[in-house]
């Protein structure tokens, strides 16, 4: 932004300033050239008179001794050419190495023309500038005066002025880009601490904020409103910290409770109980750890939980079997399908929670007499425990939006839900390095696929 903000102000500064520049460069050299046209014309009228004098009188003398002494002070030569085009006087200059362009100016002249102006004198220009005037008397040509005039003056001068203008034009320019990047700084400056306090609250450093004293009006405003949404942001993240916290700690001593009572329940039944009382045990420890890791998200923003290597195969059979009375009371069967054996590093509470989100909805939009089969499967890198369900499926648009946090189908009618199972799933997935997919089962129903990358847990 900054680059595309300098170029804005920065190129029309530049194209103005060497407009302007041109101009005046142009000026400059047209100035000193009429000047130096003026000069030779003035030269030209004196010899023009005293040429027509020297002619008319038949005798050369006393303007060629005025052409001597003109080169010799001023360094400008003088030719006077009679009606026949001869040299009538030229100092001491060889008059046989005249130019072709000068013979065409001597000819015109005697031809009656008058002389026109110069071309345009730029440094680069060195050929001398050459005037011819025809000598009139009462209206008759007579001779022809010659002035060869050098260039190397008005040369200089317009040299000079161009560099005294590139002189101030780089100045400016140079100006110009250190205010143009002040300016865009200035700018800017609001623009980058917003986005360095963005990356701060991203990184959960809630308490950033902007100072409101720098950059224009219409940011310090945008800085005023991102102070109040980070303000707003942390309140609530606060409340729902202390909401999480107080739960899961009110939570945890009823459970404690529940599994003393199970424990002394436990004491007075048959051994033909053992895998049910075995069974509950579990499913309290497995609660407890799950208030362990909302305890420790609500105080740190982290969860404390162990990562370990993990059977997913394991992991997922034992799951399915905590849910198959809850399926079995619904008439649905639950399979086990998939590898024997699917190891991976990873979270455990965190990866049966978004699988019980995922088998809660299968069983819950599976109709009676059906069967949902959980597996896990290994493709390469990657983790695979699928869920597959032999519902009313989705279409592909659908379940581009199963994992939408309060989604539900049109046709969930008036099956109890929040619309919250998958999205649930997806964020606790994210937390691991995994993902979640939503797909169209082969023939009818739905298959949920919980992706677990190697490797993607920190």
């Amino acid at each position: 932004m900054r680059r595309r903000l300098v170029i804005v102000f920065l190129v029309p500064l530049v194209a103005i300033l060497l407009s302007l520049g041109g101009a005046a460069g142009w000026g400059a050299a047209r100035s000193v050239q009429q000047a130096f046209y003026a000069e030779q014309l003035g030269d030209l009228g004196y010899f023009v008179t005293s040429a027509r004098q020297s002619l008319r009188s038949g005798g050369p003398a006393v303007v060629d001794a005025e052409v001597s002494r003109f080169r010799e002070v001023y360094g400008i030569d003088v030719m006077v050419f009679d009606l026949s085009g001869s040299v009538w006087a030229a100092g001491e200059q060889d008059a046989s190495v005249l130019s072709d362009e000068d013979a065409e100016r001597v000819r015109l002249a005697l031809s009656g023309r008058r002389a026109e102006p110069p071309g345009s004198v730029f440094p680069w220009v060195v050929a001398d500038s050459a005037l011819a005037e025809p000598v009139f008397d009462d209206g008759d040509v007579i001779g022809a005066v010659l002035v060869s005039g050098d260039v190397a003056a008005p040369r200089a001068a317009i040299l000079q002025q161009i560099l005294v203008l590139s002189t101030i034009g780089v100045a400016l320019i140079a100006l110009g880009v250190l205010l143009v990047f002040r300016l865009a700084r200035w700018v800017l400056s609001p623009v980058r601490r917003l986005d360095e306090a963005m990356v701060a609250i991203e990184r959960g450093e809630m308490d950033t904020r902007v100072a409101e004293d720098t950059g224009p009006p219409e940011l310090r405003r945008m800085t005023r409103v991102f102070n109040g949404m980070a303000d707003e942001i942390e309140r609530v993240m606060t409340r729902q910290q202390e909401f999480a916290l107080n739960a899961s700690h009110e939570l945890r001593n009823p459970l404690n409770a529940l599994l003393l009572r199970v424990e002394h329940l436990a004491t007075g039944l048959d051994d033909q109980w053992r895998d049910d009382v075995e069974e509950t045990r579990e499913e309290g420890r497995r609660m407890a750890r799950i208030l362990e890791t909302l305890l420790g998200l609500a105080r740190g923003g982290r969860s404390d939980s162990t990562i370990s290597a993990v059977d997913l195969a394991t992991l997922a059979s034992r799951r399915a079997d905590a849910w198959r009375d809850v399926a079995g009371g619904r008439g649905i069967d639950l399979r086990r399908v998939g590898d024997a054996s699917v190891m991976s590093v990873t979270d455990r509470t965190i990866v049966e929670s978004a699988l019980d989100a995922v088998i809660d909805n299968a069983v819950k939009f599976s109709p009676a007499g059906t069967a949902v089969e959980v597996g896990a499967w290994r493709d390469g890198e990657v983790c695979r425990i699928t869920v597959s369900d032999q519902g009313p499926g989705l279409t592909e648009e659908q379940a581009a939006s199963a994992a939408d946090r309060f989604w539900r189908s049109d046709d969930s009618g008036s099956t109890p839900g929040s619309g919250l199972g998958l999205a649930i799933a997806t964020d606790l997935l994210e937390a691991v390095g995994g993902e979640l997919a939503v797909s169209s089962a082969e023939g009818a129903g739905l298959t949920v696929s919980l992706l677990i990358r190697d490797g993607a847990t920190t």
